[in-house]
């Protein structure tokens, strides 16, 4: 099983419209995915098993450092190395555009996200109350590259 990461295209986000609510985590729309691939400062990739995708993973740069937008693995492909692959790949793209730090939000009760981060030693910074639909906690991390 080889995970292929590319850019994301426009293609990719057509190809995945029908089936991103039910197979993907209902975080993003379709709608921001698209605005964000045109934004200048956004970088997105997508992850491929036999040329399906099973995962997608942005980053917006501000200044010197870069945040996670987001990073889902399709449900039915998770636990394979999809999400540190990804993440291995925004670290190289953020090292490209001249950052020093990744940033990231993640809800506080997301454990297999929060275990991922730790995995690639970010360090918990901050917190934000209520912070995902107006319930649940936000926990800032951060990673020096």
């Amino acid at each position: 099983m080889k995970i292929e990461i590319s850019d994301m295209t426009l293609a990719d986000i057509f190809s995945i419209q029908n089936e991103f609510q039910q197979n993907f985590d209902d975080f993003w729309t379709i709608k921001v995915l698209q605005g964000d691939l045109q934004n200048e400062n956004s970088k997105y990739i997508v992850a491929k098993l036999e040329n399906e995708i099973v995962g997608l993973a942005g980053i917006k740069i501000i200044l010197e450092n870069a945040e996670i937008m987001n990073i889902v693995t399709r449900k039915d492909k998770r636990n394979l190395g999809i999400g540190s692959s990804m993440l291995s790949k925004l670290f190289e793209i953020a090292s490209d555009f001249g950052c020093t730090a990744i940033l990231l939000e993640v809800n506080e009760n997301n454990l297999p996200a929060i275990n991922l981060y730790k995995k690639f030693d970010f360090e918990r910074i901050g917190f934000r109350k209520k912070y995902y639909n107006n319930t649940d906690n936000a926990i800032l991390m951060k990673k020096n590259i």
